[in-house]
């Protein structure tokens, strides 16, 4: 199984500090144990040493009467205990380690070379040493506990250690909060600026690297504000500039023209420009100055649906979405307008809506029967200015409807799916996150 790696810079910088951290520790440990393992042994070598070269003194200035009560002596106060060496005796050899490697040969220079050692006689486990009395040809096995070999870490130094650990890992802790935290600041806004249009002005704290990336969003968020403010006021006069004489023409046209077929005409056609200034206007003003609110979808989907002249026959319903969602209920509404009036033009009745909750998201269908899009054609028809060959029917259009729905699908952060129905027919699908 795969081990599961943070995506953020937080949990991957934290975690490969973390590991770094564990890994010093780690090392720093084992040379502690290497560097102590030699004096460790050494001192269990001087032990044993002292306690052959006492015993036997002790044994041999001793009087014979006393030397059992002296022996039990040694065994209750220091655990050392003293047998007759017996040929017969099952030796186990101590360990082949470098402790008891260095401790023999320490042993053997201070007592005898012909010393013997064993870490287990006749199934009792010990240190065991061999040594002789010299008024007496037998040999003794001197038995130290089995403890006085083992490797004790004191509670202490654990303890000690364990708060190093844990003060290095919340170090590390706030090191990398402290870093990545006007990162994400800087995320969020970023993605309010994508989103909406507008961000609020990042603080510029922190390292000089941080501090100057914050500078430049900061700056690059005043330049947008700028732009957009201006663009709105020369749109506002484009507008009037161009609907001005649009009204004087129709107004001509209607008073001037006799033939009724041709005033017809004439106005149809001023009344398309008017539609495709409306629709280019729209499209580059955007919808980012709405706030969101809470809205009635299902309310807003049937208005939309029974306006008066948009179809013959009203477009069946199929509404089943919660009653208040947090939306931009203007942006929406032109996006849902934008699909019923794409599939009256492009497609053919009938046409049904339907909307539904499918876990975290809402889901709006408009659906219609005409011939569809191509497969390879669905995503490029999304484009601004981007038209099919045959545009469905020989209607004519900007191009921009569908390019405003996605754009104001990804301002609610959501999605615009264009699917080819299985019978026949669009189905133009919106996806919308639930929001609190």
């Amino acid at each position: 199984m795969r081990m599961a790696i943070p995506q953020t810079l937080f949990g991957r910088t934290f975690l490969f500090i973390a590991l770094l951290i564990f890994l010093s520790g780690g090392s720093w440990f084992a040379l502690f144990s290497l560097a102590e393992r030699e004096p460790r042994a050494l001192r269990l070598a001087d032990l044993a040493a002292s306690a052959v070269n006492l015993t036997r003194a002790a044994l041999v200035a001793a009087d014979p009467t006393k030397r059992l009560a002296l022996l039990q002596d040694l065994a209750d106060s220091e655990g050392i205990r003293l047998y007759p060496l017996e040929e017969s005796d099952a030796v186990v050899p101590l360990p082949e380690s470098y402790f008891f490697a260095t401790m023999r040969r320490a042993v053997a220079a201070q007592l005898d070379p012909r010393t013997r050692f064993a870490g287990e006689v006749n199934g009792q486990p010990g240190v065991w040493v061999s040594f002789s009395i010299d008024d007496d040809d037998h040999d003794y096995w001197l038995m130290l506990p089995g403890e006085r070999a083992r490797e004790f870490i004191s509670w202490q130094w654990l303890g000690w250690g364990a708060a190093s650990l844990a003060l290095a890992l919340c170090v590390a802790w706030l090191t990398v909060f402290h870093v990545t935290r006007p990162l994400r600041a800087l995320a969020t806004a970023a993605r309010s600026l994508g989103q909406a249009g507008v961000a609020e002005p990042v603080r510029e704290a922190g390292v000089a690297e941080l501090r100057q990336v914050a500078e430049a969003f900061n700056r690059m968020s005043d330049d947008l504000k700028r732009n957009a403010a201006e663009r709105a006021l020369v749109l506002a006069g484009l507008s009037h500039d161009l609907r001005t004489p649009l009204a004087r023409l129709r107004l001509e046209c209607e008073l001037s023209i006799a033939d009724g077929a041709a005033r017809d005409a004439a106005v149809a056609d001023i009344e398309q420009m008017d539609a495709i200034i409306t629709q280019f206007l729209a499209y580059a003003r955007g919808e980012d100055d709405e706030a969101p609110a809470d809205a009635d979808l299902d309310a807003l989907i049937e208005n939309l649906a029974r306006r008066p002249g948009r179809f013959s026959t009203p477009p069946r319903l199929r509404l089943a979405t919660p009653r208040a969602a947090r939306v931009r209920p203007k942006a929406l509404s032109r996006a849902l307008a934008n699909l019923l009036d794409n599939a009256g033009k492009y497609g053919a009745e009938p046409i049904s809506i339907a909307s539904r909750r499918e876990g975290a998201e809402i889901v709006i269908d408009v659906e219609d029967s005409g011939p569809g899009i191509p497969e390879d054609e669905l995503e490029r028809i999304k484009r601004p200015f981007t038209r099919l060959e045959n545009a469905r029917t020989d209607t004519t259009g900007t191009g921009l409807g569908l390019a405003i729905v996605e754009r104001i699908a990804r301002l609610h952060e959501g999605r615009f799916e264009l699917i080819n129905r299985p019978g026949g027919g669009m189905i133009a699908r919106l996806r919308l996150p639930i929001r609190a």
